[in-house]
């Protein structure tokens, strides 16, 4: 059984404390993962605002967030702009190429796209990712081979788009198979490698799914012959549930479970067909997220 294992970086906090954390178990038990960085202003403390929302605030109780994401980050960006974490931390996002982990773009501004995509032109869109990439670039020394939305949240503008940008696959969506977009009818030429099994802050607190029985519920949903993929966060599994993450390590590799970055996991399940990406409601989270549609 094959699992791609993507690794979502938001914060500054994230970046400076998460990414070593997560390095040493890694290196610890001899996995490489994708790591998508957020190297811009660090302005999460705006979400701030969603608090307003019952929907957010439930998902807030259910997941722990005090304690998954700390009141630092609660207040980034808040009364002056936040800082730049490709620009203050660079040696820790340049350690992950020394460890052979594979480097995907995942914003410039985090809370930026993910609350104006849908109002972002093909501009904006290319303006945005065009920042990422070169800071990217200029940490690394190499052009980041994938992409993947914050939030989950894509539309066509910025699908097509990132068809300039060299990327070899992305990650923008929620699924179940490996495919080509469709946009407009026409087919994109970049393939998409969707998340498919639910995280944390999704599922906990749901269904009789607690902490202590998270890492046995998500490995007992793997699929056998079929694409896997995991989203975990830098400021959540490389912070307060790191010990939570080794365990899954530990149990999922007795079983006897390969894990993998999603470059390498496209190699065992190569694209073989064409969906839509369609917004929808999606259980755990608020508001829409970007999901395949088959046909």
């Amino acid at each position: 059984m094959i699992l791609g294992l993507r690794i979502d970086v938001d914060t500054f906090r994230g970046t400076r404390a998460g990414i070593p954390t997560l390095r040493k178990i890694l290196k610890r038990y001899g996995v490489r993962a994708t790591f998508y960085l957020t190297v811009g202003p660090d302005n999460m403390g705006r979400h701030l605002f969603r608090l307003l929302k019952p929907r957010f605030i439930a998902k807030m109780v259910r997941s722990s967030a005090p304690c998954l994401y700390g009141w630092d980050i609660a207040f980034k960006g808040v009364l002056w702009p936040g800082p730049l974490i490709g620009n203050k931390l660079g040696k820790t996002i340049a350690a992950l190429k020394d460890d052979g982990h594979e480097i995907g773009l995942h914003a410039w501004d985090h809370h930026s796209w993910q609350t104006r995509i849908e109002k972002m032109d093909k501009t904006g869109v290319r303006k945005h990712l065009k920042k990422a990439s070169d800071t990217l670039f200029e940490i690394t020394g190499k052009r980041a081979v994938t992409s993947a939305v914050p939030g989950w949240r894509s539309t066509g503008i910025s699908l097509e788009v990132k068809e300039e940008f060299g990327f070899l696959y992305n990650s923008d969506c929620r699924g179940d198979s490996v495919f080509f977009p469709i946009v407009s009818g026409k087919k994109l030429t970049v393939p998409q490698v969707p998340v498919t099994l639910p995280t944390y802050d999704e599922v906990v607190g749901r269904n009789g799914i607690s902490r202590d029985t998270f890492n046995d519920f998500i490995l007992s949903i793997l699929r056998r012959n079929r694409l896997n993929v995991l989203t975990i966060h830098a400021e959540a599994e490389g912070g307060c549930y790191a010990v939570m993450f080794s365990d899954f390590l530990d149990k999922a590799l007795d079983m006897g479970v390969t894990v993998m970055p999603l470059g390498k996991i496209i190699e065992h399940f190569p694209p073989e067909k064409c969906s839509r990406i369609i917004k929808r409601p999606f259980p755990g989270r608020e508001g829409w997220l970007s999901v395949q549609k088959e046909g």
